[in-house]
């Protein structure tokens, strides 16, 4: 059963990264916001018959289900307008740096101790996203610029599920944060973007990323970390970024210079070492790992 979680896992990270390569194409199409509104609406679809009848949920749920999708909105609001400008692979890579910026997030909001590790790995990360970004030159791109933040509401996305949303009941709280989210990205793309474009394109894209990276990866998600301890699930799932950068070359022909391809390797690094301690003690918080895309 471990063996088939953890293989459940892996697939579940070759999607979320091939998600990136759906989401640079509708960006390529200068769709942002109505894409992100229609593809959570469907996830929210997908994963609406796996709840169970919730009888009266408490008014707490409906406030935190609200704030869990607003911050998710911001994040993927930035995700895509920043894919817009940068490569998959290279947004692949900047948003695993959730992972770095939940501690330091933990930190600055609720004054949680500061492990020397988590420093280390978020210098590491800087470094790592400076060569992936400049190739070494003294310029910024402004995609990568946005997936960086981006990465920033990632985290704090994380940090409410871990510290509220868990009080609820996991799968209705779900839907509702991705129909804020939803509805969000819709109501504004309807003033930015007035409509979709007409291309089958965009529609294998939504379709992709709100049936398979969304609703079907939460899913097996869910039920894979069941069957595996969290600093498996943890390091299997963070190759997603990897398979960013794969499936960019392979289907979008993205190339990455050897510098670059360092600045990859120094944040998957620090990725690694931000989780450190908690995979060596195996009390790994599960709600680090779930993030869907």
């Amino acid at each position: 059963m471990r063996l088939k979680a953890d293989l459940t896992l892996l697939l579940v990270s070759i999607i979320w990264g091939t998600a990136f390569v759906a989401q640079r194409v509708a960006g390529q199409m200068g769709s942002v916001y109505l894409f992100n509104g229609v593809r959570y609406l469907l996830a929210a679809l997908v994963v609406l018959p796996f709840v169970g009848r919730i009888a009266n949920p408490p008014h707490a749920q409906y406030k935190w289900m609200f704030v869990a999708g607003f911050i998710l909105f911001i994040g993927s609001a930035l995700q895509q307008v920043g894919v817009v400008y940068t490569t998959a692979g290279n947004a692949g890579f900047i948003t695993a740096l959730y992972v770095v910026l939940v501690p330091i997030v933990l930190f600055v909001g609720w004054r949680e101790r500061l492990h020397w590790l988590a420093l280390a790995a978020v210098g590491m990360a800087v470094g790592g996203a400076y060569l992936l970004s400049t190739g070494g030159r003294f310029e910024v791109r402004a995609g990568d610029a946005l997936e960086l933040v981006s990465a920033l509401f990632w985290a704090f996305h994380v940090v409410i599920l871990g510290k509220f949303a868990s009080q609820f009941e996991s799968k209705s709280f779900s839907v509702g944060q991705l129909i804020v989210c939803g509805l969000l990205n819709l109501l504004v793309g309807l003033f930015v973007e007035k409509s979709l474009p007409l291309d089958w394109s965009l529609a294998a894209a939504i379709a992709y990323t709100a049936f398979f990276s969304l609703g079907l990866c939460y899913t097996l998600q869910i039920w894979a970390q069941r069957h595996t301890p969290p600093a498996d699930a943890a390091l299997i799932l963070s190759l997603e970024s990897v398979f960013a950068v794969l499936a960019g070359w392979l289907l979008l022909d993205e190339f990455l210079a050897p510098i670059q391809i360092l600045g990859c390797v120094l944040i998957f690094a620090a990725v690694l070492l931000s989780q450190f301690k908690e995979w060596t003690s195996g009390k790994m918080d599960e709600t680090h790992l779930v993030e869907g895309r």
